[in-house]
């Protein structure tokens, strides 16, 4: 399977036919699928469709009037809507309800570029966990190795783009949710800016954005010049950047960037694999940009339980109270079932006391920032785990939290800055491990420049073995 860019720009040339592109990807999918759970919806007729008229186009001659993701087909994320496919959710409230009659602004632009979507790809319930394992649709596996898991809460796009299903699908990310299974699953995933990419829908806790899951840097930044923009809806939608990502990336001046790395953020535990990696991948980008690589002593409220209490607000707005909770709480996964519960009648004062946990920490990543332009850390603190998990309570032969498998993407989120994840390398279980750059808000360009200097530096394959079907 060819990258997004390579894909695009021989199906506006002529050279490939959006059709065919389309019949590898369900090919693909069709060969595949069983062993990794990826999809759980795939709509080969309108796939199809939607690839004949690419081709008319570029047989009249208008190829060159094509969107610049012309005849690129695509995954949907199961928490997204795209218009004539069903949205479940991951849940069994919504599993078997018919198909949405509209897009998310989202995969509407995507579609006004020539995108061409194949179907839906599994998530967790509701996008509440770093694996993707749900009572509706069961485990997704790994494409690396199909008994882990590819994270979450993108898991299903993850497991799709590393087995060469497709060149790319679409994420979110509202704690980590892209840039888990990027790391995962030896991925390209950037959460971009709060509000660069619009969220029109409704989202309480304000920590969650649209994205994609590719094998390339360069790929994702041309999904964010399709996507980026502002939309009347989203009170928190950014102005157009002023940038073209694509461009940027190949030429923007890194010299004398003071990169901080850390690699546990002063509270987390680490695989030392996982961290020896993740620290040699951030060596070579900052040689290879002509950066100063210090080590930061990070002091910070705990991202990690600020996350956790903002969640849940989310959750409600996710479940029609007038014929799920209670009655169908048994219908529900545990996590989510257990964080309705537990906030029911939570207090008012109680939200109070988690938005300035929040706000704290907001004034510390500042603080952190008044002296660095990046900070870089492992994505995650461990490799991949069991597809159906559950997370590791041990890590480094310390007790955790399971959220601790994953204490490093949430930071992002919650401060609303752009982070991008890499692949960093392979450890010795053969699994893929991420490297983490977080930018200054607004300054999405700094993180792909790093990346794309890191994927030139030291190219990564662009699917996990065994997948060339």
């Amino acid at each position: 399977m060819d990258t997004v860019i390579g894909t695009a720009e021989a199906v506006r040339g002529g050279t490939r036919a959006a059709g065919d592109v389309v019949e590898e990807c369900l090919a693909r999918i069709a060969a595949g699928n069983d062993a990794l759970n990826a999809f759980v919806h795939v709509d080969a007729d309108g796939a199809r469709r939607a690839a004949e008229e690419v081709d008319a186009a570029v047989a009249r001659g208008e190829g060159e009037l094509l969107g610049p993701l012309a005849g690129v087909p695509f995954g949907v994320k199961d928490l997204e809507d795209c218009a004539g496919m069903p949205t479940s959710h991951g849940s069994l409230l919504y599993k078997g309800l018919g198909p949405v009659v509209a897009d998310s602004e989202h995969v509407a632009r995507l579609r006004r570029a020539g995108a061409i979507p194949v179907g839906k790809t599994a998530a967790p319930e509701f996008g509440t966990l770093q694996y993707t394992f749900t009572k509706a649709w069961g485990a997704t596996g790994n494409a690396w190795d199909p008994t882990r898991t590819p994270g979450g809460s993108s898991g299903g796009t993850a497991a799709a783009v590393a087995a060469g299903m497709l060149p790319f699908g679409t994420a979110s990310d509202g704690g980590g949710s892209t840039r888990i299974p990027a790391g995962f699953s030896g991925l390209v995933g950037l959460k971009p800016s709060h509000g660069r990419i619009p969220h029109p829908d409704d989202d309480p806790s304000e920590t969650a954005c649209y994205g994609a899951l590719t094998t390339t840097v360069a790929d994702s930044a041309r999904h964010l010049d399709v996507t980026a923009g502002p939309h009347e809806t989203d009170r928190l939608s950014l102005p157009p950047p002023g940038v073209r990502y694509e461009e940027v990336i190949e030429h923007l001046d890194t010299s004398g960037l003071r990169i901080g790395w850390s690699t546990d953020l002063g509270f987390a535990h680490v695989d030392p694999e996982v961290a020896e990696l993740a620290r040699a991948a951030a060596e070579e980008t900052a040689r290879a940009a002509g950066a100063e690589l210090v080590e930061v002593d990070v002091h910070l409220t705990d991202p990690v339980a600020t996350w956790l209490s903002a969640g849940a607000m989310s959750l409600w707005l996710g479940i029609d109270e007038a014929q799920h909770w209670p009655e169908r709480a048994e219908d529900l996964t545990p996590f989510v079932r257990f964080s309705l519960e537990a906030t029911a009648d939570r207090p008012l004062r109680t939200l109070a006391k988690g938005y300035r946990r929040r706000l704290r920490l907001q004034a510390d990543m500042a603080a952190l920032f008044a002296d660095l332009d990046v900070l870089m850390t492992p994505t995650t603190a461990v490799t991949a785990f069991p597809a159906a998990g559950p997370p590791p309570t041990e890590i480094a032969g310390v007790e955790v939290n399971p959220a601790m498998s994953v204490p490093f993407t949430m930071l992002a989120n919650l401060c609303w800055n752009p982070a991008l994840s890499v692949p960093a390398g392979l450890a010795s279980d053969g699994l893929p491990v991420g490297l983490q750059i977080i930018g200054r808000r607004h300054r999405d360009e700094v993180p792909l420049r790093l990346g794309r200097l890191l994927e030139q530096t030291r190219p990564w394959p662009l699917t996990a073995p065994g997948w060339d079907l």
